[in-house]
């Protein structure tokens, strides 16, 4: 009975990554559609973004997020790494550290944490935060692999 509870458990976790990465795809896609297909419509996200003593914090709707996606320009390329999931029941966050690219360079990376609730529909996004840091990297490691 252990077994199939723990294999239970990491189905559960396998798919709120899932949802993530669909998050990723619908960003290096600008597809505000299938963003919106993993985002709570009354959710929000936030940014924390720390320059010396100074610290932004910004944020807006989920609405708000997939419209600016849809009108933006260039490519964007979002990888996690070494994410942690946590679930309980119909709630769930994910942790994870990640790198940030656009038009096929760095940008940045930092921290994203990710909070689901599971829905009729299945997982999906409430919110999300993410830290904005290491807005400069060595050349050799500004190029996604």
């Amino acid at each position: 009975m252990l077994l199939g509870m723990a294999g239970a458990a990491a189905a559960e976790e396998k798919a709120v990554l899932a949802v993530v990465q669909r998050l990723f795809d619908a960003m290096a896609a600008r597809d505000s559609a299938a963003a919106l297909s993993v985002l709570l419509p009354e959710g929000r996200y936030f940014s924390v973004r720390e320059n010396g003593a100074q610290v932004t914090v910004g944020g807006t709707s989920h609405k708000e997020f997939a419209e600016r996606l849809a009108s933006g320009k260039g490519q964007m390329l979002e990888r996690m790494s070494s994410p942690q999931v946590l679930v309980h029941g119909r709630i769930a966050v994910v942790w994870t550290p990640y790198d940030f690219h656009r038009d096929g360079k760095y940008s940045h990376r930092g921290v994203d944490a990710f909070q689901l609730v599971k829905t009729a529909e299945g997982w999906k996004i409430a919110s999300f935060m993410y830290t904005i840091e290491g807005l400069t990297l060595p050349p050799a490691a500004q190029t996604p692999r």
